[in-house]
């Protein structure tokens, strides 16, 4: 990944880490005084949003350290160790919230949420709306397709908010309508937010577990990056592919086959373009191994071999 697109990507993973730790604090401390069990859940959501631009960042700097400190397939692999354990402190807030909803509705809810607990969610609403627009923004101009998946899966994290917002809603509304029923609303959101963050930190682990071990690119994808090398002027042939999801990023080792008589020089520069397109067209590879073999027709070779490098010119002629 070019120092460019890092900077780009990096910048927008800090932006949601900053935004989601002040959303924290001011949810968790608002719903604190104004004693919203669902407020207090929706604040221990956007933790887990924290948890997840962590895991991006991470991903992001192992892309970028990869080609000098990578020598093959399958390393870098300990620094998401940090997104499991996170996430595994985050399922167990999961199941701390619930079973303190659990234990408000079974004891009795004696008095609604303060008033301010809405303007919270309100602003919170706001914020989350401004990083969305903001990464969306970003990825399509630059195309890391790892910011396009990130934002998409937060825009779904307004559902927290909503579950919020209905809780402490109804829970005002019975209070001004003296239903003393709807109370409940709130504990109950804080119930229904208490199962998205439990969703949520399963899938951080599962994603983190993901990110550990290579993967084998599809083979639509492995044969996009196999066209596009075979139009570049000077290969003769793609005699082999090898691509590798880790993480967030991809791995690209390719075999070329160029005309035998060309020099080492020549050779090079092939290799040099083919990288350079492939990582220009591909945003999502981080770094092209590639290795080139002299063109092999059949043995033994021709006799004639002007006919031979009339059939395969050199790039530079």
């Amino acid at each position: 990944m070019n120092d460019e697109r890092f900077q780009k990507a990096e910048f927008a993973a800090w932006v949601g880490i900053v935004g989601n730790i002040a959303l924290v604090l001011l949810k968790g401390i608002v719903g604190i005084m104004a004693q919203s069990k669902a407020l207090l859940a929706d604040s221990a959501h956007s933790a887990t949003d924290v948890a997840g631009s962590f895991a991006v960042l991470i991903g992001l700097r192992a892309a970028r350290k990869l080609p000098e400190e990578v020598q093959s397939f399958g390393n870098g692999k300990s620094s998401f160790i940090s997104s499991i354990v996170v996430s595994v402190l985050l399922m167990i807030v999961g199941v701390e919230i619930a079973l303190s909803a659990t234990k408000s509705i079974w004891q009795g809810i004696e008095m609604a949420p303060k008033v301010y607990a809405l303007a919270a969610i309100g602003f919170s609403f706001v914020i989350k709306e401004a990083m969305f627009q903001y990464k969306l923004k970003l990825a399509k101009r630059k195309n890391p397709q790892v910011i396009i998946t990130k934002a998409w899966e937060r825009r779904s994290d307004v559902y927290s908010s909503i579950a919020a917002l209905v809780g402490v809603f109804g829970a005002l509304l019975g209070q001004y309508l003296d239903i003393r029923v709807l109370y409940y609303l709130d504990p109950l959101a804080g119930l229904f937010i208490s199962l998205l963050i439990l969703r949520r930190g399963y899938l951080l682990v599962k994603e983190a577990f993901h990110a550990t071990m290579d993967h084998a690119l599809h083979h639509e994808d492995a044969a996009d990056l196999i066209t596009t090398v075979q139009t570049i002027k000077g290969v003769i042939t793609v005699d082999d592919l090898r691509a590798r999801e880790h993480g967030h990023y991809v791995i690209v080792d390719i075999k070329i086959s160029v005309n035998p008589r060309i020099s080492v020089l020549e050779g090079h520069d092939i290799a040099k373009f083919v990288k350079h397109q492939l990582m220009k067209r591909f945003h999502h590879v981080s770094d092209v191994f590639v290795h080139v073999n002299p063109y092999d027709a059949g043995y033994p070779y021709k006799n004639n071999s002007d006919m031979e490098r009339s059939e395969h010119p050199s790039i530079f002629h």
